[in-house]
């Protein structure tokens, strides 16, 4: 498998092909300076230092294309990594977002379920049975389980007020009786002491009559 077959990214292979030539160029050189020792003197042949110059100038081209690649590649490196941190960072915030998100779950649940198990007082309430409550207001036969137990209760509460009523006219009539025994009762009395008071009177008379001595 060749280099082009496993290097698929753009920017690489333009740094692999620069580095290619670059190669290239150096071993052209090398291979000149062996094949013409001539160039390696102090003051070669005009034509010989030209095709030297014209080498090196397109070494130092490919040169600096690579020290211009490695330093978009040092920024881009820089930039990933940046934007690496700050998608962490992201990611951390969205995990604990997520947990809070779990935490709260869990303890809504534990309220739904304490809710649920309550053991609430209108349970307990000696409410008429479903049937004969339908059977007293057909209205509410379609009506689902929550809707039917507000209506029984409220049903409930209004047997239980027409109720209350009649328990506070009974009283009220409870205790006009009361007040009217106890006024009879005073008044049997203070006729008690009236006659008691008559008989007194009588007698006394005829209680001298026999106290008198034949």
């Amino acid at each position: 498998m060749s280099v082009e077959d496993i290097v698929v990214d753009t920017f690489l292979r333009s740094v692999l092909d620069t580095s290619l030539k670059t190669r290239q160029q150096c071993l052209a050189l090398v291979n000149h300076a062996k094949t013409d020792p001539v160039s390696l003197r102090d003051t070669p042949p005009p034509d010989t230092e030209l095709d030297l110059s014209a080498e090196q100038k397109l070494l130092y081209s490919h040169l600096a294309q690579l020290r211009g690649s490695n330093r978009n590649a040092i920024m881009a490196v820089r930039h990933t990594k940046q934007g690496t941190a700050e998608a962490r960072q992201e990611i951390d915030r969205l995990h604990l977002q997520l947990q809070n998100l779990y935490y709260e779950q869990r303890h809504l649940r534990g309220e739904i379920a304490a809710c649920e198990s309550y053991d609430h007082k209108y349970q307990h309430l000696p409410l008429i049975h479903v049937e004969e409550f339908l059977q007293q207001h057909p209205e509410h036969q379609n009506d689902d389980e929550h809707a039917l137990m507000i209506a029984r209760i409220g049903h409930e509460h209004v047997e239980r007020e027409a109720l209350e009523q009649a328990r506070q006219g009974l009283l009220k009539k409870k205790q006009g009786l009361i007040a009217d025994n106890k006024k009879r009762k005073d008044d049997l009395a203070s006729l008690d002491k009236d006659l008691e008071k008559f008989i007194d009177k009588a007698a006394k008379p005829i209680q001298k009559i026999f106290e008198k001595e034949y």
